[in-house]
């Protein structure tokens, strides 16, 4: 039965029956097999097919509830036992949101020097993504913004706030500025990152509400794709100030404090809510409550 809520788990999560076969490294008529089997055993359809994976019946949705609540315990399990053996070992999943990847290492380092066992999988993703995945016990742990989604489900704890620079080339009309207002960003030819991205649904806001606002010139979901478009020195970007750092930024950039309205937003670490929290979760959570952290 458990492997079968694997399998559940795996085409809930890539959408195909083929690619979630190859994914539990079975092939793809004894994956299908063993859901047919799973539904059997239930007496209950569970997933809608057609010439294609087509989603699941509410009957499926709620066996898929329970199979992420059974396998996240059992992996809980084998954690809390291997953590009582020989302390904690596995890996740690993280999902964070691309502005704020840069201060990870300040996590995952002092995590490590206390659990040497334990290793890392960090991801880069959207804010709405993590708590899909933090929900969905696909992650143990996020870091996004606590102020802009709904993060009632989860315990949080924050981490930093985050500020926000007008990058620039020296030779650009602003570059010579020490600090800029939104307006004035309002009206500079911008590159920002894609819609999808909770950080450019704030810069968006920021910029309506100082005037003016046209589309940006360039949109990119790959925050190197932007420096290389202002590198130029035709374009302007809009990075979180920790980001600008963290790439040490050469001498014909600016990096120029906005003001008018000075705003700041909270990032911070996200896990469940789920009681008892999985051991690696709660060992995070643990350091990030004792405080000291340099990121």
């Amino acid at each position: 039965m458990l492997t079968k809520f694997e399998y559940l788990i795996a085409l809930a999560r890539e959408k195909n029956f083929t690619r979630a076969a190859d994914a539990c490294g079975v092939s793809q008529p004894s994956f299908s097999a063993s859901i047919r089997a799973l539904e059997d055993s239930l007496g209950l359809l569970l997933v809608i097919r057609s010439s294609r994976f087509q989603g699941f019946t509410p009957e499926g949705e709620i066996v898929l509830s329970w199979a992420r609540r059974v396998c996240g315990d059992l992996r809980s399990m084998h954690a809390e036992l291997a953590s009582a053996t020989g302390g904690l070992a596995g890996v740690l999943r993280m999902a964070v949101i691309p502005t704020a990847l840069t201060v990870v290492a300040g996590l995952t380092t002092p995590f490590r020097a206390r659990h040497p066992n334990v290793r890392f999988s960090v991801q880069s993703c959207n804010s709405v993504n993590i708590l899909r995945q933090l929900e969905n016990a696909e992650i143990d742990a996020g870091v996004t913004y606590l102020d802009h989604e709904p993060v009632g489900k989860f315990r949080a704890l924050p981490l930093y706030q985050e500020r926000y620079r007008l990058v620039s080339t020296r030779s650009s009309p602003l570059g010579q500025r020490r600090a800029v207002s939104w307006a004035e960003v309002s009206q500079t030819p911008l590159c920002l990152l894609t819609p999808d991205m909770q950080n450019r649904r704030i810069i968006d806001r920021l910029l309506s509400n100082a005037g003016t606002h046209a589309p940006p010139a360039l949109e990119s979901n790959s925050i190197v794709a932007l420096l290389a478009h202002v590198r130029t020195g035709d374009w302007s970007c809009v990075l979180p100030e920790k980001l600008v750092a963290f790439f040490g930024l050469g001498q014909d950039f600016r990096a120029i404090p906005i003001n008018e309205p000075d705003e700041a937003h909270m990032v911070g670490l996200l896990v469940t809510e789920h009681t008892p929290m999985p051991p690696l979760a709660q060992a995070l959570f643990s350091l990030v409550a004792e405080g000291g952290l340099v990121l």
